[in-house]
């Protein structure tokens, strides 16, 4: 059991290292982080905020997993492998814009009263 953390903290450190999205999902997350903090969020916000950004990341990971197997299974551009890595990209992108409109829902009173 401790080899599977030890492999899963490989690939999150892999991840972190190579994938420039990942890094600026972490810089976002930690910039919300803090300025949740900042602002007292009630228990109920952070749960929620935790969620997104768990789930961001997650999702960030799987879209990097799926585009290195592509790259494994054809280094030949393949209209199919594209497609594929398109569509895990798009799941992403998807999750992140519904991220923002639950930020948007979280932080924008949060910033109202603390003005």
């Amino acid at each position: 059991m401790l080899k599977s953390f030890f492999y899963a903290s490989q690939g999150f450190r892999y991840v972190v290292k190579h994938e420039q999205n990942m890094q600026i999902h972490l810089l976002v997350a930690t910039v919300m982080i803090i300025t949740a903090y900042f602002l007292n969020f009630p228990i109920y916000h952070w749960v929620l905020l935790l969620l997104v950004i768990a789930g961001m990341f997650a999702l960030e990971i799987m879209n990097t997993a799926i585009e290195r197997t592509v790259d494994l299974v054809t280094e030949e551009y393949h209209p199919l492998a594209k497609r594929a890595k398109d569509i895990a990209a798009a799941a992403v992108f998807v999750y992140c814009l519904f991220a923002v409109i639950i930020g948007c829902f979280l932080f924008i009173p949060a910033i109202m009263n603390w003005l």
